[in-house]
């Protein structure tokens, strides 16, 4: 596993993006509760969209530069989906979490199942997935008409094709299962 990730740049730089991530969440919420930087906290938590930027351009390039595309290069576009849909929703449970342990907010809270909550709560879910696969599409689709060829384009449509069957199995898996199984579809059952 080393190995791939110390021999292909683009492997590299989705192990750099999702522990940036994680270290720049930290200290944006550092800088901006206990340190009460919050100018520093928040240039920090923008940092977060910028390593996605330079993620997809990592494997715009190293596809240019010729490299077969592969299991990485598919999976820097999803990274970017799932980071740019997601990502947002990480800092707010984060910041919620931090502001209560922090600064005095209000204990974060969790719907409870089967409730008319938790069901729009995953709804929320399912539509940032949509919005993941969306995203992840239109950046393989850009590469795929911009830098790859042939066989190269083969293998990045896969990984579109493999994104949107995700956002089905969420949504069979996730809303609409909690739905059914909520006290309004039981109790006509």
């Amino acid at each position: 596993m080393m190995d791939v990730i110390r021999d292909n740049p683009v492997a590299t730089m989705i192990v750099v993006s999702e522990a940036g991530l994680w270290v720049l969440l930290a200290a944006g919420l550092i800088a901006g509760y206990l340190l009460r930087l919050r100018t520093v906290g928040a240039a920090l938590l923008w940092g977060i969209p910028l390593l996605d930027v330079a993620l997809i351009a990592a494997a715009a390039l190293d596809l240019h530069r010729g490299a077969e595309p592969g299991l990485i290069h598919g999976l820097a576009g999803v990274y970017l989906g799932v980071s740019v849909a997601f990502g947002p929703a990480i800092v707010r449970w984060a910041d919620a979490r931090f502001a209560h342990r922090f600064a005095g907010g209000p204990a974060p809270t969790k719907p409870a199942k089967g409730t008319p909550e938790k069901v729009a709560a995953l709804w929320r879910e399912w539509q940032r997935a949509v919005l993941a696969a969306t995203i992840a599409s239109v950046a393989l689709g850009l590469i795929i008409l911009t830098v790859a060829a042939g066989d190269q384009a083969t293998s990045l449509w896969w990984w579109v094709g493999r994104s949107w069957t995700v956002v089905g199995l969420w949504l069979v898996f996730g809303p609409l299962w909690e739905e059914m199984s909520s006290p309004r579809w039981t109790k006509q059952a």
